[in-house]
């Protein structure tokens, strides 16, 4: 096998060498040579595998090739190439976006024949299983963009094989999944980052930052409120009895994973997967920890002792258009107990009467606490914020939520939402809300024994059985 020399400063994991030829002045090698997952090897670049290609898959992918580090050697998807996937138009919901392992392996090998004299570039592989892949290519890095029944399974397999893992949000589809795949992340000692972007900006700081400074005294209450879905709502509120073929290029069995078998539908891929209970965790799942992790950080929660939730109309088989949850925290040192709120389907805590008439009361997070109120990273009313100024900068800014997993991936620090330090239980506890829906009353939690302790029969909540030739362990 040969190398290209170099004299870069960048120093990753690596894999095989790198079909085609290198695009840059790094060196790929395969990862038995450099000894595994936290080696750095001088020169060489990290090798990335992207498993799950539709719009959030794509995104993802896009933003990964920027990095001149980063060679992506192989993508993913159980379906070849189709449309009617979610657009990079998200307020709008504009579903006009083609997908697929096909036009992902055209973006990856547009992007680096572009580096190229020749304008040609061969080298991306492209897979429709996952476990394929991973027996296949010697990557040192996954990002995984699939619908949420399937992220535990590909997580804990690329786990496994001592992969750094870039998943997106929740990390898995139960509390048990999670809690599983949080401790295999632990014990792997590989670089993970969940798909929450805002952890990584300077506003989740300050915020962290002005609660630290006292600036609106203890807080005890969090309101969390989100509008309406962003996906359309699903069309039947039970299974549909019509068994349309599956499309050609979509491998069915392999988009179900572990979920309960059922006939391929529209109504389920490619993206109205979210409102079935069976595939979606619902918004608080795809959203609560985006909205959530700076609360969580800011003031040091961990496990609730207690979940109420309650929700619009409820079915078996669809999620609820509308969730209210209130989790109840203990005291945690000097921070004293706190009650935190999620509001979503368009539902929403009182307006604030601290807000100035005019100025809009929407989605966001309120922090109260006993001397004044927070919007996001803003004092209210404006006046009060004008009057404190900026509290002391305290913690480091980011770098950008993806260079955090590809420096970690390349020996530098944890990433700001690595499984097993913060998005983990992060994850876990938006799961939880899942839990009080579906028993419909409020849960006693036991959090480090991870049982409800007031129902019994709640427990059947926190995992689900999965489909004969798929496995967690």
């Amino acid at each position: 096998m040969k190398t290209a020399r170099t004299n870069s400063a960048f120093g990753p994991v690596s894999r095989r060498a790198f079909v085609g030829g290198a695009v840059s002045a790094f060196t790929v090698l395969p990862r038995h040579v450099l000894g595994g997952a936290g080696q750095v090897a001088p020169g060489s670049k990290t090798t990335l595998a992207c498993i799950g290609t539709g719009g959030q898959g794509l995104q993802n992918l896009t933003s990964f090739l920027q990095f001149p580090e980063v060679q992506v050697t192989a993508v993913c998807d159980v379906n070849r190439e189709s449309g009617g996937y979610l657009s990079t138009n998200w307020a709008r919901c504009k579903e006009s976006r083609t997908a697929g392992r096909e036009p992902a392996r055209r973006e990856v090998e547009s992007h680096y024949a572009k580096q190229r004299p020749s304008g040609t570039w061969r080298g991306c592989r492209a897979y429709a299983d996952y476990r394929e892949l991973l027996s296949k290519e010697d990557v040192d890095a996954v990002m995984i963009a699939t619908p949420d029944h399937t992220h535990a399974v590909i997580t804990m397999a690329a786990l496994k094989r001592k992969r750094h893992v870039y998943c997106e949000k929740p990390l898995a589809w139960s509390v048990a999944e999670t809690r599983q795949v949080t401790e295999a992340a632990r014990q792997a000692g590989v670089a993970t980052q969940l798909g929450n972007h805002g952890q990584a900006s300077a506003e989740a700081r300050v915020t962290c930052e002005l609660i630290a400074a006292g600036a609106i005294g203890a807080v005890r209450e969090v309101h969390a409120s989100f509008g309406a879905r962003f996906w359309r709502t699903a069309l039947y509120e039970t299974r549909p009895a019509d068994t349309p073929p599956v499309p050609e290029g979509l491998e069915w069995d392999l988009w179900l994973g572990p979920a309960p078998e059922r006939p391929y539908h529209p109504e389920y891929h490619p993206w109205c997967w979210r409102n079935w209970w069976d595939f979606g965790t619902g918004l608080i799942g795809d959203l609560g920890c985006h909205m959530l992790s700076t609360a969580f950080k800011a003031l040091r929660l961990g496990h609730p002792v207690s979940v109420e939730a309650c929700s619009t109309k409820l079915n078996p088989e669809t999620h609820p258009q509308g969730v209210m949850t209130r989790f109840e925290f203990p005291a945690r040192g000097a921070l004293p107990p706190l009650t935190l709120n999620w509001y979503d389907g368009g539902l929403r805590p009182p307006r604030p009467l601290e807000l100035e008439d005019g100025r809009p009361w929407g989605g966001g997070v309120l922090y109260v606490g006993d001397n004044g109120k927070m919007m996001g990273h803003r004092l209210i009313p404006e006046a009060r914020m004008r009057e404190f100024g900026k509290a002391p900068q305290t913690l480091p800014r980011s770098p950008g939520h993806f260079k955090e997993f590809v420096d970690a991936c390349r020996g530098g620090p944890p990433p700001g939402s690595n499984f097993a330090d913060h998005s983990g239980l992060l994850s876990e506890v938006c799961m939880l809300s899942n839990v009080s829906v579906r028993a419909q009353k409020k849960l006693l939690w036991d959090g480090p024994g991870m049982k409800v302790t007031n129902d019994s029969a709640a427990n059947a909540f926190l995992s689900r059985d999965y489909r004969a030739g798929w496995t967690l362990s």
